[in-house]
């Protein structure tokens, strides 16, 4: 049966601030932990007002001392910002704290513009293209030290850290199949090369000691209310959000608006329609049908579910409606 999780954006609502956006993230993550589901990520964002997780190793620590039992992890961290000895120290140390319960997403982009980028790095002698080599060294800290190492991650060494590569093109599924890695796809945005992707990883996945066979995970988007309108209205904020990044306006989650596409041109329609077509928003039968379908055409063994949704108390009735829905469908397998 395919496995439900959560990544969470830690959004920063309009009219609310970092410190609430945070404390919603933390009883987000409980409320996931009660009702069951598997892993709880949160991702590296940086200079974007409606993100409040730039401190990805941080906000983590904080979920899962918030939590006992459910897995937390970064979705992920963006690993050209950073050198891996940093990586395998901060999540060592988590480790160390949470046993058995962190995990740790990579991707290859920078998470922000060129110069936040720089500004993070200070150069940008970090770079995309040397993302596989970042990660073979990322995973080499983390291993039992030599003997007469002379440079050693600790915490870090020794740490049984699962390592995930993420991507939203070919170039992650061709990585982590040769690395006998597991596999997370961003189709919760950027969806077009989403079957493509499982394809190739799946056919060209090479056992490793960190994982037998393929390993799936797949990003969807779910808005669940008890009606379809209801949900297609908590689904508006997300709308407007990514109208506003991809027209170079970032900021905080905007309410939710009544016909909020009615009033957008044929491109932004279209791009919305595109790039958010991995969702399921509407009653829990549209939901239960929307995942389904979604399952079906994947053969994903997680999904990794996203709910921009501006008020709290919605996003928390969303998960609840989503388990609940789960467990119907757990019962049908």
């Amino acid at each position: 049966m395919t496995k439900l999780s959560i990544l969470d954006l830690a959004p920063v609502p309009q009219g609310s601030d970092v410190s609430q956006a945070l404390a919603n993230s933390i009883d987000l993550a409980k409320t996931a932990e009660r009702l069951g589901y598997h892993r709880y990520w949160l991702a590296e964002h940086h200079n974007m007002a409606g993100i409040a997780s730039a401190a990805t190793s941080v906000v983590i620590g904080a979920v899962a001392a918030a939590t006992k039992t459910i897995r937390v992890g970064a979705g992920g961290v963006m690993l050209p910002n950073h050198a891996p000895l940093v990586i395998a120290e901060q999540f060592g140390t988590l480790n160390a704290l949470y046993p058995g319960r962190i995990d740790l997403g990579l991707g290859r982009a920078p998470g922000s513009d060129q110069a936040t980028a720089r500004a993070l790095r200070r150069t940008l002698q970090g770079d995309v293209d040397a993302f596989p080599q970042d990660v073979m060294e990322l995973l080499h800290w983390f291993r039992p030290a030599e003997e007469h190492q002379a440079i050693r991650a600790n915490p870090g060494e020794g740490q049984a850290v699962p390592v995930w590569i993420l991507g939203s093109s070919t170039y992650g599924a061709q990585l982590a199949a040769h690395l006998g890695l597991p596999y997370a796809f961003a189709s919760h945005f950027a969806p077009g090369d989403l079957m493509n992707a499982i394809r190739i990883y799946r056919e060209t996945f090479r056992p490793s000691e960190y994982l037998s066979e393929p390993y799936v995970m797949a990003g969807f988007n779910v808005f669940a209310a008890q009606t379809d309108e209801e949900a297609k209205l908590l689904f508006s904020s997300m709308q407007q959000a990514f109208v506003n990044l991809r027209s170079g306006r970032p900021g905080k989650l905007p309410p939710p608006v009544e016909n909020y596409e009615a009033g957008l041109d044929a491109g932004a329609r279209g791009m919305i329609a595109n790039a958010l077509s991995c969702s399921a928003v509407g009653s829990p039968e549209t939901v239960r049908q929307g995942l389904e379908a979604f399952i079906a055409r994947t053969g994903a063994d997680e999904l990794m579910i996203t709910s921009q949704i501006w008020s709290h108390a919605d996003r928390v009735r969303s998960l609840e409606i989503l388990a609940g829905v789960g467990t119907s469908l757990a019962k049908a397998a």
